[in-house]
């Protein structure tokens, strides 16, 4: 009897393992952004689920020459423009499709444009492309994982 609640409790263990991974692929989290231009890191956002919708804010802008770290977005236009990108809502309206992430949008501070959003998980690594009309024209950043 006792070998098979043993076995019975292996079993449960193994199952729970198996499906660790799983909760992994989740964008929430903080990730590490890196800059178009010269592939250094640029900022870490913090994308959080609200209701089973993405947003994510960024919480910081990496120190780097040429690149303020109170940057302001003066190139927005409405109620963020002139506003710190810290603290700034920059992607919202994602929603689970599968193994990825769309129907929401993306801002790029840096001119100010908004964008149609999709995104995917892959391991420690978020794979986010920004377009207009199709994603065909459009561009992909690849984000990491904080710690």
């Amino acid at each position: 009897m006792k070998r098979i609640a043993l076995l019975f409790a292996t079993l449960l263990l193994g199952l729970f393992a198996m499906t660790a991974p799983a909760a992994e692929l989740s964008p929430v989290g903080v990730w590490r952004t890196f800059d178009d231009e010269d592939g250094k890191a640029a900022s870490l956002v913090r994308i959080d689920s609200l209701g089973g919708i993405l947003e994510g804010r960024v919480v910081r802008i990496l120190p780097r020459p040429g690149h303020p770290v109170d940057a302001r977005c003066d190139e927005c236009s409405g109620a963020r423009k002139g506003q710190p990108v810290t603290g700034m809502v920059i992607l919202w309206g994602m929603k689970q499709d599968g193994d990825e992430y769309d129907g929401g949008e993306i801002l790029d501070p840096h001119n100010g444009r908004i964008y149609r959003c999709k995104m995917k998980v892959k391991g420690n690594t978020l794979e986010v492309r920004g377009y207009l009309g199709i994603s065909l024209f459009g561009r992909s950043q690849t984000w990491v994982r904080e710690p």
